[in-house]
């Protein structure tokens, strides 16, 4: 399936998610992520709103891991996937990106995401990670976040949000990439597009493993 085929339901479906925020696909990040079932709206919103301010903030950095490019992304319901051994790695989905810059244009979303943005997108989002999973902005990030698990005295000990630097990667990415809308509204399109060949596409589309 291309993207030239949506039907009129996924029409509508993408329709729906372009009225929605950047804040609000951050939100639905965090609602579906495991030990946030139970959290409130509010709380939810607050982390998201949080996390997409905390990573639009932090100046680019290069991305020091090889990156090569495969096929078969639609299948695995990916756009990209870092792996750190047996060196670090972004792997790009060739398919996966066609269909992104496809859908784009019969979107009429190339003001949002300009050409080749989308492929800068993902090794943006890919780099910055590596501050959040294991330098000092890890530190940084659940400070900003709030999110308190035990306090002692004058000490403090801040929790991670599951999710949160998820929402941050792609808030990074959406601005050091100069895209007018996040890249979470372009996945969550594209999941709706390539639903019937993949029926988890709705997942994230930056796999990780470690």
């Amino acid at each position: 399936m291309t993207a030239a085929l949506l039907d009129r339901a996924a029409r509508a479906a993408i329709a729906e998610l372009e009225a929605a925020d950047d804040v609000e696909f951050g939100v639905r990040l965090l609602r579906n992520t495991p030990t946030h079932e139970r959290r409130v709206p509010a709380l939810l919103r607050r982390w998201a709103t949080t996390a997409d301010a905390f990573g639009a903030a932090l100046p680019p950095v290069a991305a020091t891991a090889r990156i090569v490019e495969s096929d078969g992304g639609l299948a695995k319901g990916l756009l990209a996937r870092y792996t750190s051994r047996p060196v670090p790695t972004v792997e790009l989905f060739t398919d996966t990106l066609a269909l992104a810059d496809e859908l784009i244009d019969l979107l009429g979303w190339r003001h949002w995401y300009p050409a080749g943005s989308v492929r800068a997108a993902a090794i943006a989002h890919e780099a910055v990670h590596e501050q959040l999973h294991h330098g000092p902005r890890k530190k940084d990030l659940k400070r900003a976040l709030g999110h308190v698990v035990l306090r002692a005295g004058r000490h403090t000990l801040y929790g991670h949000v599951a999710g949160a630097d998820e929402i941050a990667a792609h808030a990074h990415a959406r601005t050091v990439c100069g895209l007018g809308r996040s890249p979470l509204l372009l996945t969550a399109a594209l999941a709706t597009a390539a639903e019937p060949q993949h029926g988890s596409a709705h997942g994230s589309p930056h796999g990780r493993e470690k």
